[in-house]
């Protein structure tokens, strides 16, 4: 059976995220209820500053986003706000699928924010529509389950990597990592520290603050 990808993303006001995380403890029973409920799996909720990142899989098209963070609605409009739309799909931007890998023992993720300078949504997917057409049509990894969204002005990315199939860049691969990044950077800026390392600016690292399988 194929699994469903779907995204979801939430901002803090400023001072808040304390409030929205003491109450997802409060609530995580009854989310974790509505989770099974759903057909819902690999469900993870992840934050960087005052934006929440939520990545989950379903044997549904429907995204009932809305539905899971339910015991929190008064708590999210108190405090935050909605980024994507509860009810639907976000904007898939990019798309690796890779090899399935349905043991995760040797999985590691990495999770990750932007915020478009100027908005433009249709430049960032031309971008990475032109480097996906350069790669094999299911890629061996060590991505294994790669995608980026965009909700707002935002871009939001998830990706599966099996750390059995990592390797040290080579001085090729990495002068094509710089020239990526680096060209990236006139269209956006980063919330999470994923480029810190080029740029030598300080972002916030993003952590997984749920989990459920």
């Amino acid at each position: 059976m194929t699994m469903e990808r779907h995204a979801f993303a939430l901002q803090m006001n400023e001072g808040k995220l304390g409030n929205f995380l003491t109450a997802l403890g409060e609530k995580w029973g009854e989310i974790r209820t509505i989770i099974d409920a759903e057909h819902v799996t690999n469900f993870s909720l992840w934050n960087a500053e005052r934006f929440l990142f939520g990545y989950y899989e379903s044997d549904k098209e429907e995204a009932v986003s809305g539905k899971l963070m339910a015991p929190l609605a008064d708590v999210i409009a108190a405090n935050g706000r909605w980024i994507s739309d509860p009810e639907q799909n976000m904007a898939q931007m990019f798309e690796i699928y890779g090899v399935v890998r349905e043991d995760k023992s040797m999985i590691r993720h990495r999770v990750f924010m932007t915020h478009l300078l100027t908005g433009d949504v249709k430049e960032y997917k031309r971008r990475h529509d032109e480097k996906r057409a350069s790669m094999p049509a299911v890629p061996p990894g060590p991505d294994s389950n790669f995608t980026i969204w965009n909700a707002e002005d935002f871009i939001f990315g998830y990706d599966e990597i099996d750390t059995s199939m990592e390797h040290e860049e080579t001085p090729e691969e990495h002068e094509d990592t710089v020239a990526w990044e680096s060209n990236m950077l006139n269209i956006m800026e980063w919330i999470t520290n994923d480029v810190d390392w080029l740029t030598g600016e300080h972002h916030a690292q993003v952590r997984r603050v749920a989990y459920y399988r």
